[in-house]
């Protein structure tokens, strides 16, 4: 019974972190639209994969780790916020490519490299993990077996979304031609590098 509510916890904890708008939710829609299913999965399944590390960073009490990342949380802002306003630029002025056609998904190990390293230094991801698991009540020590569900549920919770979220984007891939295309990498990268100034601006004013 204490495993299945960890398990719901964790599911919870996932979709929370994974639902808010974001560089992430703005790039795996992006690779959806332009490289089909394959792509957009694969990306999320990047993202899910980073939410679990902090998951289990937070899950496993692992006490240095969750300390430095509070007491380094200027930096961890700026540096995240610098690295999104980079690949924001670089999204921006990405070439517009042709969308693949049903049925001629295509995908890389690097759709999930990137989304990995993207959601591993968005210093929204670091410090919303440890909000919410706390306010969630998932901190302090336990069985390590019932931790593991716990982070499992993470896990599942954020892959959960990204399913969603490429399932839904698919539907209107159809619609985009090579000037949608372009204008979809504009808006990704505006989005991408928005989020970056917002952050780097928090950092600053947190780091007075």
């Amino acid at each position: 019974m204490i495993g299945l509510w960890l398990l719901s916890k964790g599911l919870i904890a996932g979709l929370a972190i994974a639902v808010p708008v974001g560089p992430v939710n703005v790039l795996c829609a992006s690779r959806t639209l332009r490289n089909g299913r394959a792509s957009g999965l694969i990306s999320g399944f990047g993202a899910a994969a980073a939410d679990t590390v902090y998951g289990a960073i937070a899950g496993f009490s692992i006490t240095f780790l969750i300390d430095f990342l509070e007491r380094e949380e200027f930096w961890i802002r700026v540096i995240g916020g610098l690295l999104l306003m980079a690949f924001g630029w670089m999204y921006f002025h990405k070439p517009a490519q042709a969308v693949v056609p049903r049925g001629e998904d295509s995908a890389a190990h690097s759709d999930f490299t990137s989304t990995l390293l993207l959601t591993l230094t968005n210093p929204t991801t670091v410090l919303s993990f440890l909000a919410v698991l706390t306010g969630l009540g998932m901190g302090g020590h336990r069985e390590w077996r019932l931790t593991f569900l716990l982070v499992g549920g993470i896990f599942c919770g954020s892959m959960l979304w990204w399913v969603t979220l490429v399932l839904m984007v698919n539907q209107f891939r159809e619609r985009f031609d090579l000037r949608a295309m372009r204008g979809m990498n504009r808006i990704a990268g505006l989005a991408i590098g928005g989020f970056g100034v917002v952050t780097f601006l928090i950092g600053l004013k947190h780091g007075r």
